[in-house]
């Protein structure tokens, strides 16, 4: 159960120890090991000052993280700690930073200070657990509570909003329920954290185990994330395949897919664009043409703006639009092919599996996707050409046949892909080569 960082901690501790100086491994790293999980970083919290500290540990590696909070980093064969000094804070001006930090003479303090009280626990070999605030209690009963007022918690640091909710879906927690009031009471104070925290606690929201019940029990919380799926509350679909409203599905789809970021983004933004795309036919029923295409730039300008990383959301991008694409033509499977990359097929597969999972049928819908599956793994099997790089024919041999150099040589081999993929040329160099012959000799 104790890896190298946590071995590393205790080394940590046993020196303050001897130094004379109280300190504790504190936070996540006390709430994993009560629950039997191995840790994979530690913080240590002491009353030893940042310049005792230093001293310590005068024949290691000390980076003063943070001193002016009381905070220095200790690298310990390869490991870093941070190991910061007991301390209360004052007040939180800009609903995130402390405006002031003071040091404290009790661990007990310091752990009021902390958000939740399954995070607000110490412990070392020498005392045990300390547990002021009742956390192994709330560890215990799977419950996510704020260390005192929560509303006074979170208008503190904003983002402890978001963090409750991601712990709650991380760890499959439920929210207390004063907690829970707070969080939606306050959620308009995420105003104030920075896009990039956003998203970061966002994505691990997602990811956890409890995630689609978090994300029904707190959708405002998320549409003030996301104010574009707010549109799909309670959004009728009226299609025989369907059974949920858009939202419903949605987060269904969500707990089908593997906890991947890629993944799970993708099952979110899936049919986001649905209500936007909805108009009845003349059969009285629903349909969504297009959606996926709206989808793909709602999902895009939402990311952007949160600035995820620009590999996310291309990928991202690709799923949603292509997501529906072999359902509603199904002739299109090398078109398909030919605008996927290659690494993007199994989360394509995934996706439409999760999607199907989630409707009215899905025995009936998962067999129809796992036929497609089958039909593009055959396709790629006998593909003579899905891209330019597999043409029997390059750039060069094309400017020996005529072509002018520049974006001509670019045109004619998408255009000799394109006669390849229909069939009018075999990818051979004698076939395309005639090809281009045939427009060369017109000019």
């Amino acid at each position: 159960m104790w890896t190298k960082v946590a071995r590393q901690a205790l080394t940590a501790l046993e020196k303050l120890e001897r130094a004379g100086y109280e300190s504790y491994l504190v936070g996540g790293c006390v709430r994993d090991l009560l629950r039997g999980e191995t840790p994979h970083d530690a913080d240590l919290t002491t009353i030893a000052l940042p310049e005792q500290t230093k001293a310590v540990f005068a024949d290691r590696h000390v980076i003063e993280t943070g001193i002016k909070h009381g905070t220095v980093t200790v690298v310990l064969d390869g490991v870093p700690l941070e190991i910061t000094t007991f301390r209360t804070e004052g007040t939180y001006s800009d609903g995130r930073h402390p405006d002031e930090v003071q040091f404290s003479r009790t661990l007990r303090e310091d752990l009021r200070r902390r958000d939740f009280t399954v995070n607000a626990m110490a412990m070392s070999p020498r005392t045990g657990v300390v547990d002021p605030y009742g956390g192994m209690q709330d560890l215990q009963n799977k419950v996510i509570r704020c260390v005192g007022d929560p509303r006074e918690r979170f208008s503190e640091d904003a983002l402890r909003i978001l963090r409750a909710a991601r712990f709650a879906s991380t760890l499959d927690f439920e929210i207390e329920e004063e907690t829970a009031r707070a969080m939606l009471e306050l959620t308009p104070l995420l105003a104030k954290v920075s896009a990039e925290r956003v998203s970061a606690e966002f994505i691990n929201l997602l990811c956890g185990a409890g995630a689609q019940r978090v994300l029904t029990e707190f959708r405002e919380l998320v549409a003030f994330i996301v104010p574009e799926i707010r549109e799909s509350f309670g959004f009728p679909q009226q299609n025989k395949h369907h059974c949920y409203d858009v939202y419903t599905h949605t987060v269904c789809a969500v707990s089908y897919i593997p906890p991947e970021p890629v993944l799970r983004l993708a099952a979110f933004f899936h049919d986001i664009g649905k209500p936007r795309a909805y108009h009845i036919g003349e059969n009285g029923r629903g349909s969504f043409r297009g959606h996926s295409q709206v989808g793909e730039q709602i999902a895009r300008d939402v990311m952007h703006r949160l600035k995820f990383s620009n590999a996310i959301i291309r990928d991202v991008c690709v799923l949603v639009r292509e997501h529906d694409y072999l359902l509603q033509n199904e002739h299109g499977a090398l078109r398909l092919l030919q605008r996927l990359p290659n690494d993007l097929l199994d989360p394509l597969m995934h996706l439409m599996r999760a999607d199907a999972l989630a409707k009215a049928s899905p025995q009936e819908s998962l067999q129809k996707v796992e036929t497609l599956r089958d039909g593009l793994l055959e396709l790629i099997r006998q593909s003579p050409a899905l891209h330019v790089s597999d043409l029997a024919i390059d750039g060069k041999q094309l400017i020996a046949l005529g072509v002018p150099e520049g974006k001509s040589v670019g045109t004619m081999l998408e255009y000799l892909l394109e006669q390849v993929i229909d069939g009018k040329a075999q990818n051979t160099t004698e076939s395309l080569a005639q090809c281009v012959l045939k427009i060369v000799d017109k000019k």
